[in-house]
């Protein structure tokens, strides 16, 4: 059982009255007490060395047990085989004395592994201690400190596993040879014996791999860089990470001077000197993709485990996918020879396992002029373009805002070059790759396009921060520098394509990640199987879950799959094009330094890179014409027994019909829509937030109309509105916006009305026209009429005075109308006003003119009164007067005014005489005679309207009817 030493606060002390011998007698028991326990623990600890040190081989064994060797195969997944390692002592192993090795790599080997080398026996106390309480803490080996007597031992004696057990018998061991061997043989042995990686088995070997040299013949600077390596030879691989080699030689130069072997001045030298590395030359097929499941065994097993244990490792390459992989890369690099292209990469996985399929490093091996044996499947570089769908998914992601701050397919973002204030390199001003401005785009377009402005922004929406966890969480791990700015949305940070086609296997995947798998199983010599994928041991426990939305990663998806929306930049028939859904995106850097296309299926991603390896620029080549060839070259044929499949849209999505170009629901204006997919909780904006709106205008100004603008003076257009910052971006570039403010003539309500005479009104004589003429911007009024209700012209301007017309009219006399000259009928009374533009308002009224008709003096009648009504008295007769002469007629009004008629008086004793046709009197019952006068019907009066007015005639006021 493991016990944690703590220290406990001491108990505070407690006056005791003093015993006399008792106290003597307490002492004298504790000091028995404490020689017990020591010789106790002493005989223990001897009784349990003895018997862990009698299970052990013996330390004379330790010659005869170096150089041990067992071959260590690998094969595809069909059992093909793809390498053994070979016998070191016949090949790359070569065994010689300290007096041959370097005196550099001699000095740089203890002052990286065991600074106290000549000073201890074997184990550090100090060093074993600590590495002793960090496991019992964390129940594991988390530090090292072992010297190189415990390394030796690790190397010859004992198995790879790491416990606290094999950590005791490392420590017996180490004293025991150290004890029975001198210190230099003890060196020379472990020099000979270690792993410098890529099968390099001792110093010697290592000297020839790396530098094509005798050890003995080595600089400072070289063995400065081979003693940092057998601590993690497949990490610090300087043909597939030589960053990380090169800043190992510097820890490597810095512990030298620490421990006095050489000078600040010497370390620095050493720094500077460049590093010349020789070719590796390998029988192996797939030598790249093999080498790497190598480093994955140096990381499940130690070096040791390849060639002292006899392994048989089933990996997850399909050589024959390999081989053609292998083909096209190289047939597409030769093509673009004459283009400045050297070498290219490619990774093939299957998303939902993450087993590799294919894994080319470079586009030959063993072409020394192209660093064929680097592997650039691995090395970290700028994916450019690549990278966007990632800033993008964030921008979909943003946990911490609101769902309607989330951006959608749909939302715009506007391409058009700002100086963004980048914290890294202020200002930033990024270009598109066709050093166009495409005004605001959907995300839709601007990821499947390309372009680069809007993914600038979303980023800077997003937040590196933010982002940077994001990239974590996809598998990427090279993304640790300080310094990144706004351009890391435009592949400004560096990736390794693994990596890089890991991530979009995420997505493949609907946002699940299983990182990249190469070993499928390891068994022993003896056939037991140490490890074997989807058991509860597996070779490489991976750390999946579900890192992305399904919603995100399929609406991404969704967007790289969509070869309409790609067209504008890529054409509709480019090779990003499959006999099948697949979703894709491509990559080029700055100077066309590096060009990428990762794409997927939902059963296979493969990601292509195309460059040199020495970071040298291409001649205009980009990610669709250098990598995209072979990306859709080696899609096309290993998916041709795969059935096609489509991208399954997870609970959660739904299409709607959208504008196509501005991603809202459509509004009227709407030119085109298209369907597309949208989370159900983030759907498309509403009509109202669409670019394209009707706008109502002023004709005659081309102003905003307003609620008073005339409908006649409004004419309505359709408008592609952007918001005020970009308007004047959007009319430099052909986009016509409507006016920023309304047509002020139009501060009020036109006001014309003709209040009298009114409409269907009786009238004649000259009529007196009251209303109201008050427009905006007036200029002046006129009066007109025109003979029926609808006539087909109206006369000239009949009033008033053009000084009286120039002044606006409210609710007053408008002008004078002589009907007299009119015949008797349906005529219409207009009111036309102008304003100072020239745009003129009418209202009309109808009615009827009549005119008198001429009739004799009236004569006085008698009327006899009913017998049922009750009646004043009355004379008994009223003699009638018969005018002797005719009497004269009321002239016509065109003739004479008024004041110049005729009249008859009537008498005044009696009542008003009725004016009745002279061939029959008439009788009215009732309160006795009355006189009346009726017209006859206007063919055109209206039939259901009584119209009325007042005539004067012979000097009786007579009230005149219509019909009935």
């Amino acid at each position: 059982m493991a016990h944690r030493f703590e220290l406990q606060p001491r108990a505070p002390r407690r006056s005791r009255p003093r015993a006399g011998g008792g106290f003597v007698r307490g002492l004298i028991s504790g000091i028995l007490a404490f020689v017990a326990l020591a010789a106790f623990g002493l005989g223990g600890g001897l009784i349990g060395y003895a018997v862990i040190a009698a299970d052990l081989p013996a330390p004379d064994e330790l010659t005869s047990r170096a150089s041990s060797f067992q071959s260590t195969r690998i094969f595809d997944r069909n059992g093909e085989l793809l390498n053994e390692t070979f016998d070191p002592n016949a090949g790359r192993r070569q065994v010689v004395p300290l007096d041959r090795i370097s005196p550099y790599l001699i000095q740089a080997t203890i002052a990286t592994e065991d600074a106290n080398f000549y000073r201890h026996r074997g184990i550090d106390p100090v060093a074993l201690l600590r590495a002793l309480y960090y496991a019992v803490q964390e129940g594991d080996v988390v530090s090292g400190a072992s010297t190189i007597p415990q390394q030796l031992v690790k190397l010859v004696f004992l198995s790879p596993e790491r416990s606290i057990t094999r950590k005791v018998k490392e420590a017996i061991l180490s004293a025991e040879i150290s004890r029975r061997y001198h210190k230099d043989q003890i060196l020379e042995l472990y020099l000979n014996e270690l792993y410098y990686g890529n099968l390099a088995y001792g110093a010697d070997a290592a000297a020839e791999t790396y530098f094509n040299k005798d050890v003995s013949e080595l600089t400072l600077a070289e063995a400065a860089l081979l003693a940092g390596l057998p601590q993690l030879p497949a990490y610090y691989d300087p043909y597939t990470h030589p960053d990380r080699a090169k800043a190992r030689q510097g820890v490597v130069l810095s512990l030298m001077v620490e421990n006095g072997y050489i000078t600040p001045e010497q370390a620095d030298a050493a720094w500077l000197e460049p590093l010349s590395y020789a070719p590796l030359s390998y029988e192996m097929k797939a030598p790249h993709f093999t080498l790497y499941v190598r480093q994955q065994l140096e990381s499940l097993l130690g070096p040791e485990a390849l060639y002292q244990t006899g392994l048989n490792v089933t990996t997850t390459l399909d050589l024959s996918l390999q081989e053609m992989a292998q083909q096209i890369v190289q047939e597409q690099v030769n093509r673009l020879a004459d283009r400045n292209v050297s070498n290219g990469a490619l990774v093939a996985l299957r998303p939902n396992t993450g087993e590799i399929l294919a894994f080319v490093g470079s586009a030959d091996f063993d072409n020394v002029e192209i660093d064929g044996q680097v592997n650039m499947a691995l090395a970290p570089r700028q994916p450019g373009s690549a990278i966007k769908p990632f800033v993008y998914l964030a921008a979909f992601a943003q946990p911490d805002k609101p769902l309607a701050e989330r951006w959608t397919p749909g939302t715009l973002v506007a391409d058009i070059e700002e100086a963004f204030p980048d914290g890294a390199n202020p200002p930033y001003v990024p270009t598109n790759y066709d050093n166009r401005e495409h005004g605001l785009v959907t995300v839709r377009t601007a990821l499947a396009n390309s372009y680069n402005i809007p993914a600038v922004r979303a980023l800077q929406t997003v937040g590196l921060p933010n982002f940077l966890e994001l990239a974590r969480r996809l598998g990427i791990t090279t993304l640790t520098r300080p310094d990144y700015g706004l351009s890391l949305a435009l592949g400004g940070g560096e990736v390794p394509l693994l990596e890089l086609t890991g991530a979009y296997a995420v997505l493949a995947n609907s946002g699940y990640r299983v990182p990249p798998v190469a070993i499928l199983r390891i068994t022993d010599s003896e056939g037991r199987v140490l490890c074997e994928m989807n058991s509860d041991r597996p070779c490489q426990p991976a750390d999946a879950g579900q890192v992305v939305d399904p919603v995100d990663a399929f609406l991404i998806t969704d967007i790289l799959s969509d070869n309409e929306a790609r067209s504008p930049t890529f054409g509709p028939n480019s090779v990003l094009r499959l006999n099948r859904p697949a979703a894709v995106k491509t990559g080029t850097t700055n100077d066309f330094r590096d060009n990428l296309t990762v794409g997927y299926t939902p059963q296979l991603v493969t990601g292509v890179w195309v460059g040199n390896s020495d970071n040298s620029p291409m001649r205009d080549i980009s990610g669709v014409s250098g990598a995209g060839p072979i990306w859709n070259q080696f899609m096309t044929a290993a998916l041709v027994n795969e059935p096609v499949q489509e991208f399954t849209p997870p609970p959660g999505v739904r299409r709607f019909e959208v504008c196509a170009d501005t991603g809202t629901l459509p509004s009227p204006a709407c030119p085109e829509t298209r369907q597309y997919w949208f989370a159900e909780d983030r759907p498309p904006l509403p009509p109202e937030k669409d670019l394209y709106q009707i706008v109502r205008l002023d004709r005659t100004s081309g102003r905003l109309a307003t609620e008073f603008t005339p409908p006649e003076a409004i004419e309505e257009k359709v408008f592609k509105i952007y918001p005020e910052p970009y308007r004047e971006w959007a009319e430099a570039h052909g986009i016509p916006q409507p006016p920023a403010s309304p047509e002020e003539t139009f501060a009020f309500a036109p006001e014309l009305f003709i209040r009298q005479p009114v409409e269907g009104e009786v009238v004649g004589g000259v009529v007196t026209v009251v209303g109201t003429a008050n427009v905006p911007e007036f200029d002046h009024y006129e009066l007109s009429y025109g003979v029926s209700h609808d006539p087909g012209a109206f006369s000239p301007p009949i009033g008033p005075a053009p000084e009286a017309a120039r002044q606006p009219v409210l609710d007053g006399v408008l002008g004078q109308w002589d009907t007299r000259s009119l015949g008797n009928g349906p005529h219409t009374l207009r009111l036309v006003v102008y304003d100072r533009a020239g745009a003129m308002y009418e209202t009309r009224v109808r009615v009827f003119v009549e005119q008198p008709t001429p009739t004799p003096p009236p004569t006085a009648t008698w009327t006899p009164v009913p017998q049922d009504t009750p009646t004043p008295p009355l004379p008994t007769a009223i003699p009638t007067e018969v005018p002797t002469e005719t009497p004269t007629a009321v002239p016509p009004v065109t003739e004479a005014p008024p004041t110049d008629t005729p009249t008859v008086e009537a008498p005044t004793a009696t009542p008003a005489p009725t004016e009745v046709p002279t061939e029959a009197p008439t009788e009215s019952p009732g309160d006795g005679p009355t006189p009346t006068w009726t017209p006859l019907p206007s063919p055109e009066a209206d039939a259901g309207s009584i119209l009325t007015t007042t005539v004067t005639l012979t000097g009786t006021e007579v009230l005149t009817g219509g019909p009935p």
